[in-house]
């Protein structure tokens, strides 16, 4: 377990190559092309975060250059380097400067490029014309529609797919034996229904449960800081069945043992409710899911977690007695 505390599992199992890629079959054929062929056009990578777009980019790079990739390979994060001086200087000095010596061109890798500023793309547009010839970009963006349509018009468009459950659990296994943990295959699931395909933040969270010890669905849920399902749904059922009282009990022992925030505890309540579990029938979802949306919004504005939750308790458990749960 030492190697927890001298390195984060996420960048020490980073794929290094593009056959170490998992569940992005087709992107990775696509971008062995570019490899086989030593070219290729500007690029943008585009897809949940988690699912591999920069580990893609420094894959090919590596694949491209070798193990000295990182000499012809300069990386920005544009969520916080995305001022039109950036562009202007630190991207144009390294386009002016000498490619490498098999490859006729070297790679400008920008981070979370959707947070460049108008200006700025519009002066990364232009150095793409100028720079073609010796240099290529890669764009990394969660909401691609946030790039301007000349630079999209410039890219050839990857888009990443969430990954799939079977591929971030063996993942998870493969981590868990090299380091030593113990686990439980209840825990490793639990982590990828919370991470929802984001490998990164499944790795984290494997992590941070392997420092209390063996990987259980209690260790998964104290370290990420959310309450157990069925106390959530305890909580809903309780209401549903006119028990004001003791779904509002229920209500604030999360808030108040788990630290949870109303926005926290709404989404926990928001993915319960269309749970098999919870006796509740397809109109009552409907109304649910409909008046969380208004709950939600009101907390994101500002107002009183605990008045707006006990508002929805008090409102799901008229609910329920009109709808005659049981």
């Amino acid at each position: 377990m030492s190697s927890a505390l001298e390195l984060l599992w996420v960048e020490k199992y980073r794929p290094k190559t593009l056959d170490e890629i998992i569940n992005q079959e087709e992107v990775v054929r696509r971008l062995k092309m570019f490899v086989k062929s030593k070219n290729m056009p500007h690029l943008l990578f585009a897809g949940p975060a988690g699912t591999g777009k920069t580990t893609a980019a420094h894959a090919l790079a590596h694949d491209l250059y070798g193990e000295d990739y990182r000499l012809y390979v300069l990386e920005l994060n544009a969520s916080d380097e995305r001022g039109i001086s950036v562009i202007r200087e630190k991207v144009k000095e390294f386009a002016r400067s000498r490619t490498p010596p098999e490859i006729p061109f070297k790679i400008i890798i920008l981070d979370e490029a959707d947070n460049m500023t108008s200006d700025a793309q519009q002066a990364l547009r232009r150095l793409m014309e100028l720079y073609s010839a010796q240099t290529r970009f890669i764009l990394i963006a969660n909401y691609p529609s946030k790039i301007i349509d000349p630079i999209q018009s410039r890219c050839a468009f990857f888009r990443f797919q969430p990954l799939k459950k079977e591929d971030v659990v063996g993942r998870l296994k493969y981590i868990a034996e090299n380091e030593g943990v113990e686990y439980t295959e209840e825990a490793l699931e639990t982590i990828y229904e919370i991470s929802a395909g984001d490998m990164r933040k499944a790795i984290n969270i494997l992590q941070a449960a392997a420092a209390l010890g063996k990987v259980t669905v209690e260790a998964v849920y104290r370290v990420v800081g959310m309450a157990k399902p069925k106390e959530v749904r305890q909580m809903i059922n309780a209401a549903l069945k006119g028990d004001f009282d003791e779904a509002r009990t229920l209500m604030r022992r999360l808030m108040i043992e788990y630290g949870l925030s109303g926005e926290d505890l709404v989404k926990q309540i928001h993915r319960e409710i269309f749970s098999k579990e919870v006796n509740m029938p397809e109109e009552a979802r409907v109304l649910v899911a409909d008046y969380l949306g208004e709950i939600h919004f009101r907390l994101v504005e500002g107002s009183d977690d605990d008045i707006q939750l006990t508002a929805f308790i008090a409102w799901l458990s008229m609910l329920g007695r009109k709808l005659g749960v049981t």
